[in-house]
């Protein structure tokens, strides 16, 4: 496997927003490849941390924090997401790196929300040191509650 983590550039946001309209969990949410690209595009040009996993030359994965958008104060990481097929080979948890070397620069710490449902993900994030430390019913999807996790370092 040759993999490897760098900041995402423009070329990269179509193979990006297949990667989110591919994912189940997003499809959910509504994301489609178009409005991926565009929120990807946006995020770029404000200068959000958008990184991507590269394996054997081909986008296999993203991480997108926003600087402030923790309460307009913390980096919160807004979407994390790895390509079907490449999972469980530690593209996560590499991305999971990059998006919190990119949050440090900024302040020693990051916020996210998973949703209620996506236990995996939520076991990811307690076995990488994140504490739940709230919840939002009903805050994107109807009968849906995203957790609120946090690390600081």
């Amino acid at each position: 496997m040759t993999l490897g983590i760098r900041a995402a550039s423009e070329a990269d946001l179509p193979a990006v927003a297949r990667i989110v309209a591919d994912t189940p969990l997003w499809q959910r949410y509504g994301v489609t490849r178009e409005r991926a690209e565009a929120a990807l595009a946006a995020g770029r040009s404000r200068g959000d941390a958008l990184s991507v996993a590269e394996d054997a030359g081909a986008v296999a994965g993203l991480a997108w924090v926003l600087p402030a958008g923790g309460f307009g104060r913390s980096p919160y990481l807004k979407w994390l997401g790895v390509r079907s097929g490449a999972t469980s080979r530690g593209l996560g948890a590499a991305l999971l790196r990059a998006a919190e070397a990119s949050a440090q620069v900024i302040r020693p710490e990051l916020f996210l929300l998973c949703s209620d449902f996506n236990v995996g993900a939520r076991r990811f994030y307690e076995r990488e040191g994140y504490r739940r430390v709230g919840a939002l019913p009903d805050y994107v999807l109807s009968g849906v509650t995203e957790l609120v996790y946090f690390k600081r370092w």
